[in-house]
């Protein structure tokens, strides 16, 4: 009997065995074996091809969890879309995310096409989190994340 796990950043299942996941190539981490108070959680919100709203209430509720359980930063994976101008849950989450700063329940965020170190919000947030150093895939610009400080 074969069991899989997901992974952390493409959502797609894998042998639970396996040390990186064979569809992305991402290296498989102790992320979500870590305690509540971690710094950092990945949410993958397009994991199942949701709706908008599903992928928003999703969204909401991850947060609120992610916050209850001590972490500071959280990296949402909504994917780019299969269009070519981006996809309607990136859209919408992102204008979400303008939202819950206007409201003050989350602090900052940075969508992925500013990550990497040329950019200089990339090194404000390295500066402000300096485990993030730590996470590969936060080292180079991806329109399909967007990483939010709680």
């Amino acid at each position: 009997m074969e069991i899989f796990d997901s992974c952390d950043m493409c959502g797609n299942e894998f042998d639970r065995f396996e040390l990186c996941c064979p569809y992305c190539g991402t290296t498989r981490s102790s992320l979500s074996e870590r305690v509540p108070g971690a710094l950092h959680r990945r949410i993958n919100l397009e994991k199942g091809m949701p709706l908008v709203e599903q992928a928003l209430r999703k969204l909401v509720s991850e947060l609120d969890n992610a916050r209850l359980q001590g972490y500071r930063v959280v990296t949402l994976i909504h994917g780019y879309g299969s269009s070519g101008k981006g996809g309607a849950i990136k859209g919408e989450v992102r204008k979400e995310l303008e939202y819950m700063v206007h409201r003050d329940q989350i602090k900052d965020f940075l969508p992925g096409e500013y990550l990497g170190k040329k950019h200089g919000r990339y090194r404000q947030l390295l500066s402000r989190f300096p485990g993030l150093k730590q996470e590969k895939e936060l080292e180079r610009s991806n329109q399909g994340i967007t990483v939010v400080v709680l």
